[in-house]
Parts: structure tokens; sequence; C-alpha cells
């Protein structure tokens, strides 16, 4: 049997939001955890991000937000993503966002909302249960 590959995580930063420590701290932890992450960096437009995923062929991806936009922001990443065939990667979230705005978001595609202070290992748990086995 041939070695499974690391699974593939891109971290984005969509918006203007001008911090993203959290985001790096994800990033190399779930790197920590075997995965293998691409990190877009800051101000990333939702076309910039799909795109990143799409030529990355990855299987999550992990949005960061602290500026309030990820209502508008997150539901249209996933958006560009089902137009372009990608409706099976796995999206999830992270930064300042409201407990009211989780449901909505649940709904419009992003599979999970993680709050400050969940440990890395808690993420990449749920990553692991969440992707499809290539």
């Amino acid at each position: 049997m041939g070695k499974m590959r690391p699974i593939k995580v891109l971290v984005a930063k969509p918006g203007l939001d001008g911090h993203d420590r959290g985001a790096k701290v994800v990033a190399m932890g779930l790197r920590d955890e075997g995965m293998e992450v691409i990190y877009t960096g800051l101000r990333q437009t939702p076309e910039k991000i799909v795109q990143a995923a799409l030529q990355e062929d990855v299987d999550v991806i992990g949005l960061s937000c602290l500026s309030g936009a990820h209502n508008r922001l997150f539901p249209e990443i996933v958006r560009q993503l089902r137009e372009n065939g990608k409706e099976d990667t796995l999206v999830i979230a992270g930064g300042h966002i409201p407990d009211k705005d989780i449901s909505f978001l649940q709904d419009h595609g992003v599979r999970a909302v993680f709050g400050h202070g969940i440990p890395v290992k808690s993420i990449a748990e749920f990553i692991r249960q969440n992707v499809a086995a290539d």
C-alpha cells in the first residue's frame, strides 16, 4: 500500500483585515500536525483565494477574519468554489465571529467556526474527521 499524501490546507485572510497572528499560529500548528499548509497572506480577495485553492488543489480552506466582513466574504468564497466544481472542499473559519453569525455562515457552506482559544489540535482533528480519504 502506498503512502497517503498529507491533507492540504489553504489558510487565507480575506478582506481588508490587517492582523494575521492567529492565522499564522493556526497555519504553523496544522503544519506541525502533519498537514501541508499554504498561507496566502493578508488582504486577499475571494477570487484570489479561490484561484489559489484551485491551483493548489487543496482539501481545506481555513478563513480568518477580524474585520467583521465575514458574512459577505465567506459565503462568496463558498459560492465561487461551487461555481468551479470544488464543492467538496472543506471550508472552516475563525477570527472575530459573533455567535449570532455562526449559523448564517454554516447555512452558507462554512462547516465549522473556531473561536479564540481553541487548541490547534482540535482544529486538526476536525479536519481529519471531515476530509474524505483519498
